[in-house]
């Protein structure tokens, strides 16, 4: 399967399934006609069958407490939540240098000559 299909079937996105290929070490193969290398094929074994299961339990229990929240303080603790540990410790060290005026100016969302 591919991981844009589990994330279909389990409710998560497909960056959490190639999270969870990574994490738990599923064995995967090349998908046929995809340039790039990155495209990967997921071999559905008893392991990843329970594990989807397992998945698909948790999003029903949790299904009720979602909500719609598009918030930008909701979308950027989902975006920190599918972010690699490397990732979270460079965005750390980042605002930490730099701070929010920083990444800001990054974003190209504040001037420079604003203070």
């Amino acid at each position: 399967m591919t991981p844009e299909e589990l994330a279909a079937m389990t409710g998560y996105s497909r960056q959490t399934i190639n999270k969870w290929v990574r994490k738990e070490e599923w064995e995967t193969s090349p998908r046929p006609g995809v340039q790039g290398g990155k495209a990967r094929l997921i071999h559905v074994d008893e392991r990843v069958r329970n594990f989807i299961l397992s998945a698909q339990r948790m999003a029903e229990d949790t299904a009720s407490y979602k909500s719609s929240d598009t918030s930008l303080e909701s979308l950027l603790l989902n975006s920190l939540k599918e972010i690699t540990p490397v990732e979270h410790k460079q965005m750390t060290s980042f605002l930490l240098r730099e701070g929010i005026s920083g990444l800001l100016l990054r974003l190209g969302i504040r001037d420079t000559d604003i203070t």
